[in-house]
């Protein structure tokens, strides 16, 4: 038996990072970019390493620059992460696993640590892929917790909901992660929203710009456990945006929107250090018109246009930076 799963990159439109304290999301996929794990049944337990997980380095400089962008550890404790919380998960309820093995191989196109999602997608894939070989069904609303685990406790990696939810359910997703809501149910309220209802977006990143998220994100967590007002005065106006963003694309008051997701930015800039290249990003979008925000923990931007002409000025101008500028697929 061979199984193929898919998960796709994914960008925050509003809210973000306040995902991670029981805040407000409105998230997107983006198509253009995705990670595929592939099972195939086999006689022992394999898995098979990425290419960019292979310890072969041109040299001392190549072997740091792949530790700053992926780690030390790499695609394969994700793998190994996501395993152990399926099998953890199929045993607590009482969900038969047949004896058969697999071999395990992964591979990813999702840019690295540039703030779209590529180590849950990896996660989110292999899910997939083994509730598929296993014929376990688990639902849409428990699935994002579950890998949220994965990373959280098993790895220990700073994370939140956003990646996890926008990965399984794609689309555009408006998440209200209510602490209440949460506790009791083991996850928040998910509303998907008509991807046609939002205005024009781009993406931006730049690949030399990547770190991993969770260091980026660890400053803000060690303020909010040590119950730090300003940053947690933040983090909730942070959420507001997404919950008025949600307002305002089902009115369609898409000037709004544009509005609201430079402010998302200019609030988390409030909290968190951005760095040259970052903002220089951010500006050269701004100063051609469109709106600007980070799509993940940096790395990246996503905003709004108008028109053709914008989009085609933007990419000119963000490319003369050395950021690479798509239009993101949703659907």
């Amino acid at each position: 038996m061979n199984v193929t799963a898919k998960a796709y990159a994914r960008a925050g439109l509003l809210g973000n990072p306040s995902d991670g304290y029981f805040g407000k999301i409105i998230a997107i996929t983006v198509k253009n970019f995705c990670a595929e794990v592939c099972l195939e049944e086999s006689d022992s337990l394999q898995i098979i390493a990425s290419e960019f997980d292979t310890p072969i380095y041109q040299n001392i400089k190549d072997l740091i620059n792949s530790i700053d962008l992926y780690g030390f550890y790499g695609g394969i404790r994700l793998v190994k992460a996501a395993i152990k919380m399926f099998a953890a998960h199929c045993a607590e309820k009482g969900k038969y696993l047949s004896d058969k093995n697999f071999t395990l191989r992964y591979t990813t196109s999702i840019p690295r640590q540039v703030g779209l999602g590529g180590s849950s997608a990896i996660i989110t894939a292999v899910f997939r892929a083994l509730m598929e070989f296993y014929q376990v069904a688990i639902s849409k609303e428990v699935l994002p917790t579950l890998i949220l685990k994965a990373e959280r406790d098993e790895l220990g990696i700073n994370a939140g909901f956003m990646d996890r939810v926008i990965q399984i359910f794609e689309g555009c997703v408006y998440m209200d992660l209510n602490q209440d809501v949460v506790e009791k149910l083991g996850h928040g309220r998910y509303e998907s929203i008509d991807p046609s209802l939002l205005p024009s977006l781009y993406l931006a990143y730049k690949p030399e710009l990547g770190k991993v998220s969770g260091q980026v994100l660890n400053d803000i967590r060690s303020k909010y456990e040590q119950r730090d007002g300003f940053v947690i005065e933040i983090l909730k106006k942070l959420g507001d945006t997404a919950q008025a963003g949600r307002t305002a694309i089902l009115s369609g008051k898409l000037d709004l929107l544009k509005k609201l997701m430079d402010d998302n930015f200019n609030l988390r800039s409030r909290i968190m250090p951005i760095s040259g290249e970052n903002q220089r990003m951010i500006q050269t979008a701004r100063g051609c018109g469109a709106s600007a925000k980070f799509a993940g923990s940096g790395g990246s931007i996503i905003g709004a246009y108008a028109g053709e002409e914008m989009f085609v000025y933007l990419t000119k101008e963000l490319e003369k930076i050395g950021a690479v500028v798509i239009k993101p697929i949703i659907v």
